[in-house]
């Protein structure tokens, strides 16, 4: 199968990283060549850390650095079989990329969203055939995380669905599957978490690192829901909240005030080097 990847920064590299891993060819494409060529040369350094370690020979992974292949040209998708869109969470940039790519895809390719909320549904207008449109939302990083969320659309076909769904257990992933609802299944539940642990924050119901050590050691989470936050990146928390809010329309999705406020500041989170922790040290520090 070839596979095309659109946006070639974590998510995107990552997805690139496991097709090329499963033995898909990849078509890795970014606002331009530096940038796609950029995308595997991050893959090609997280897997010297995997030689490094002798989890992973240099031969597999030439091999597999040979199946990625960075382009420029939207036209470079005409051979793809799947194309998954893993652009940044705005639904604008979305719709002009799928109305962009689509014109050079065939009859049969399926066009897939990395969305991790906007609804599916609506997303498929800006496709060529909203029948070969679905959401296959992957987890950061990708490499590592087992899951993959399918999310048919109204229109979505079953063939579609069997396809894809036959690719992500190909990655070796486990598979759930999500009707087309504001934040799907994980965002539902996770984004709220996240979005009441600002808000206690900000209330000063307790500080930071204890709330972050409280959820961890509590609810035997890996981490903090405010260190989760700044790893997943306060803007993407952001827009995820907004479409569940506007989505939903219910006031419990409010986001909370000192999230606007730190993505106001530029403050989004480790990518930044600086959210709610400041991450330019040798240990993440709190800025509150």
């Amino acid at each position: 199968m070839i596979v095309g990847v659109i946006g070639a920064g974590q998510m995107g590299a990552g997805i690139a990283q496991v097709s090329a891993a499963a033995g898909h060819d990849v078509l890795l494409f970014d606002i331009n060549l530096f940038r796609a060529e950029a995308g595997k040369a991050g893959i090609a350094k997280s897997l010297d850390r995997l030689v490094a370690k002798e989890k992973m020979s240099q031969a597999d992974v030439d091999a597999l650095l040979d199946r990625i292949r960075p382009v420029e040209e939207h036209h470079a998708f005409a051979p793809a079989d799947l194309v998954i869109e893993a652009a940044t969470e705005r639904e604008e940039i979305k719709r002009s990329i799928f109305a962009n790519v689509g014109k050079h895809l065939s009859n049969t390719a399926i066009l897939a969203t990395n969305t991790s909320s906007i609804p599916i549904t609506r997303l498929a207008q800006a496709a060529p055939d909203p029948a070969r449109f679905i959401g296959v939302h992957f987890f950061n990083p990708v490499p590592v995380m087992g899951l993959i969320e399918l999310i048919r659309g109204l229109a979505t076909s079953d063939d579609t669905l069997a396809k894809v769904e036959a690719f992500g257990r190909g990655l070796g992933k486990e598979i759930v599957h999500a009707n087309d609802a504001p934040g799907f299944i994980v965002n539902r539940v996770l984004m709220p978490m996240i979005n009441e642990a600002i808000f206690a924050l900000g209330e000063g119901v307790a500080t930071m690192q204890d709330i972050d050590t409280g959820c961890r050691l509590g609810l035997n989470h890996p981490m903090g829901p405010i260190t989760l936050a700044d790893f997943i990146g306060l803007d993407t928390c952001l827009e995820i909240i907004r479409v569940l809010y506007s989505g939903t329309g219910d006031p419990k999705f409010r986001p909370a005030p000192l999230l606007v406020q730190y993505v106001d500041a530029g403050w989004v989170g480790k990518k930044a080097g600086r959210g709610f922790y400041d991450w330019t040290g040798e240990a993440p520090v709190p800025t509150r």
